[in-house]
């Protein structure tokens, strides 16, 4: 082996190495949608399902989505291809009612309009098929929907063969904004989450620091000095003087910022 190639050969491999890394580092197709469309968390206990946690609002821009309760176990798929709602056959339907109700269970449909408000709940992309298909949950709070149905869909989106594999994440979200666009009340509602959270550390922080302050200090009532007073008087309510001129029968107090004559042990003067 040459001691060139020996040279090169440790470089070679770090760069294959470097773009195999490179390569398992970067994000799926799934993972980026994943993170684009928040999921709702769904509950359920004795008085019914309810949603835990909200996810991305959706709203339906087309109507022809074929959505059964939230509790039935059975749920037929509504395609979406070349810009077409291709709802389920009714025929198909109303063979699974049939059998649904041999059961003891009755199958109740609910077509979703235009305008619905809806959130995701789970997101499949099979590449091998070329199709994204993303299951939804009624928002029936925003619908107004009462008694709640929490009614579910599940949405394929098809692609031309062959064109998933190649097609990025934006193209993907710009697909299925077609039929499910992100509702502006998302954005509101996060702005004003946001907003009552700056305005609540903001009170909280004004609050903290009301609490931190030392309260205000009543302020002392005037010292009043009035004609006519003693000289005990006078020092008690200004203490001793700085000085004392003594003439006789006339004395005067000295302070810092005044001076107080007297006449006969009483004031006759304030200066």
């Amino acid at each position: 082996m040459s001691t060139r190639f020996q040279v090169l050969l440790p470089a070679l491999a770090l760069v294959l190495t470097s773009a195999v890394q490179a390569h398992a580092q970067a994000p799926t197709l799934q993972e980026q949608l994943t993170a684009q469309y928040k999921l709702v968390k769904m509950g359920s206990d004795t008085s019914g399902y309810a949603v835990v946690d909200t996810g991305t609002l959706l709203e339906i821009k087309k109507g022809g989505i074929l959505g059964v309760p939230y509790s039935d176990s059975n749920i037929l798929s509504t395609k979406y291809e070349g810009g077409t709602v291709h709802s389920p056959n009714t025929l198909l339907t109303k063979g699974i009612g049939f059998g649904m109700k041999k059961f003891g269970k009755d199958q109740t449909t609910h077509l979703f309009a235009a305008g619905d408000k809806v959130y995701p709940s789970k997101i499949e992309v099979d590449v091998n098929k070329d199709d994204v298909a993303l299951t939804i949950v009624a928002c029936d709070t925003c619908n107004k929907t009462d008694p709640p149905t929490y009614n579910k869909a599940k949405v394929v989106f098809q692609f031309p063969k062959g064109s998933l594999a190649k097609a990025s994440a934006g193209d993907v979200e710009d697909t299925i904004g077609q039929l499910l666009s992100i509702s502006e009340d998302t954005q509101q509602q996060d702005q004003g989450a946001q907003q009552q959270g700056d305005q609540g550390g903001q009170g909280g922080q004004q609050q903290a620091a009301q609490q931190q302050a030392p309260p205000p200090q009543p302020q002392a009532e005037p010292q009043t000095i009035e004609k006519g007073q003693t000289t005990d008087q006078v020092q008690s309510a200004l203490g001793k003087p700085d000085k004392v001129v003594n003439l006789g029968s006339k004395q005067i107090y000295v302070y810092k910022d005044l001076k107080v004559t007297f006449v006969n042990g009483k004031v006759s003067d304030v200066q």
